[in-house]
């Protein structure tokens, strides 16, 4: 018998000074089993660093045609493919073919670092990649706050992202490792 995916309810309030955007949204996250805690909170924090009223959660970890998080137009052409982890240089190949933004926020310390050194002449050649990491320390500091009923806050301003639920607030910080092309 398959062991179920765990269901994590989230009320987030956001508060993103950068894009102006100031939401409260009632989430609801399925951790699958192979799923950490630490990966749980980054696919949340991405969600908050791109909420959109028409983004969502998607089965980015069971299936390789769709993200993380997404962004569809109202045709079903994908705006935004979010990933996080440590996908499969192909796998973003494929995304940044099939969607106009592809961001990618890695973690986990040195191996992050060495994924993205043995990829990245491959992720050069794709003109709307971004990816972003994020500190082991924060990461682990965010896996803290992961419980079956949250309530966070989430603030974002002046480059500056902080996570609470409360009675524990995380700093994120956020390293630019690739940016996409500037079309002109």
């Amino acid at each position: 018998m398959a062991i179920k995916a765990t269901i994590f309810k989230t009320n987030l309030q956001i508060a993103d000074m950068e894009r102006h955007y100031y939401q409260d949204h009632a989430l609801t996250l399925a951790r699958h089993p192979s799923e950490t805690d630490e990966r749980l909170m980054v696919r949340l924090l991405a969600f908050a660093l791109h909420a959109h009223e028409y983004l969502e959660f998607g089965q980015g970890m069971t299936d390789d045609d769709e993200a993380d998080l997404w962004l569809k137009d109202l045709t079903g052409a994908i705006e935004l493919w979010v990933d996080v982890g440590l996908p499969d240089e192909k796998l973003i190949r494929k995304a940044c073919g099939r969607s106009n933004q592809v961001i990618v926020y890695t973690y986990g310390g040195r191996v992050a670092d060495m994924w993205y050194a043995q990829n990245s002449s491959q992720f050069e050649r794709q003109k709307n990649l971004t990816i972003i990491n994020l500190p082991q320390e924060n990461t682990k500091e965010l896996a803290k706050l992961a419980q079956r009923t949250m309530d966070l806050q989430c603030t974002i301003q002046d480059g500056q992202v902080w996570l609470s639920d409360g009675n524990n607030s995380v700093q994120v910080e956020r390293t630019l490792l690739k940016r996409p092309e500037i079309r002109k």
